[in-house]
């Protein structure tokens, strides 16, 4: 590092002057290496010898030579400046995104559409540092962990109530299929009318009417011309899948839990109805970690089909 009279610290950048010079036995070589005057660094070299207090270089031969304290100093100063280059490297990364921890919520049927999984080894591809915690959580509960801090991002099916501050974005918009006992009078026909259900009780998530699987039942169904009858007690898809194979009722479900089977159970495709069900991922509109925005950018370079604005 270089000499500061004024404060008698030296800086990296003598810490090279040295090294280099060490590296190359010659003033001038060295001098045309580091793009600097040759009386400079001569000048660099002694100011760095008055503050360590004694002599790196042997001067009484005509090539440049060390002494044994200029030695020992080589040493060190390149395992400074590795660990000065080692943290800059570090800072730079996590300004870029590349090394941190990011805090995800997720609902079950994030991972069922297929989505999350290939969010997630899509990122590590090009985040391989960055430290991913999942946390499968009901998506109110995500939506005001990730306003209040303690989360940084979610996957969600809207329609949800958001808080202010956080931002939602669509990542997939699919359509919605019927579930029905293997035994029900419908389970045999390729597709079925929704109208055709409208004697049926259908099972939905326990939710508020205006949330997620309970909203597009209601939805697509006063889209067919009836209003439901909603059974709002299944604690989860598996839940509702067994209750709909022993006959309890029927079910509205995005087109991706038909990945989950059960005895006695078929899926079938609607008629009657353009209803969708949407997977939306949340976040910090104005979100300050690196990682979490590299994240959220990951998830917009994606752009699906269907994909809505952010909102």
């Amino acid at each position: 590092m270089s000499v500061n009279k004024a404060t008698g610290a030296f800086e990296l950048r003598h810490l090279r002057y040295f090294v280099t010079l060490a590296e190359e036995r010659n003033f001038s070589r060295a001098a045309e290496r580091l793009g600097i005057a040759q009386p400079g660094l001569s000048q660099q070299i002694l100011n760095l010898e008055a503050l360590v207090g004694t002599a790196l270089l042997d001067r009484s031969r005509r090539s440049v030579q060390l002494t044994l304290p200029g030695q020992v100093f080589l040493q060190e100063a390149r395992k400074t400046l590795l660990q000065a280059d080692t943290a800059l490297a570090a800072v730079r990364r996590a300004g870029r995104g590349e090394t941190g921890r990011i805090s995800i919520g997720y609902v079950a049927s994030a991972a069922y559409a297929g989505v999350l999984t290939a969010s997630l080894a899509g990122f590590r591809t090009t985040h391989p540092e960055v430290e991913l915690q999942l946390t499968e959580m009901e998506m109110g509960l995500q939506l005001a962990a990730i306003a209040g801090g303690a989360l940084d991002f979610g996957y969600v099916r809207p329609p949800v109530k958001v808080p202010d501050g956080v931002a939602t974005t669509c990542v997939l918009r699919e359509p919605l299929v019927v579930a029905v006992g293997a035994a029900h009078a419908l389970a045999d026909h390729e597709t079925i009318p929704l109208a055709a259900l409208s004697e049926e009780t259908f099972i939905a998530p326990r939710q508020a009417v205006d949330v997620g699987f309970h909203h597009n039942a209601v939805t697509a169904c006063r889209e067919s011309g009836f209003e439901p009858t909603i059974s709002a007690t299944g604690r989860d898809f598996t839940t509702i899948a067994s209750m709909v194979a022993v006959g309890l009722g029927v079910a509205l479900v995005p087109r991706s839990l038909t990945c989950l089977q059960l005895p006695g159970l078929v899926y079938r495709p609607v008629t009657g109805s353009t209803t969708t069900s949407d997977l939306a991922v949340a976040y910090r509109r104005n979100e300050p970690a690196p990682a979490v925005r590299a994240f959220i950018r990951h998830h917009h370079r994606a752009d699906p089909a269907g994909r809505d604005a952010a909102t």
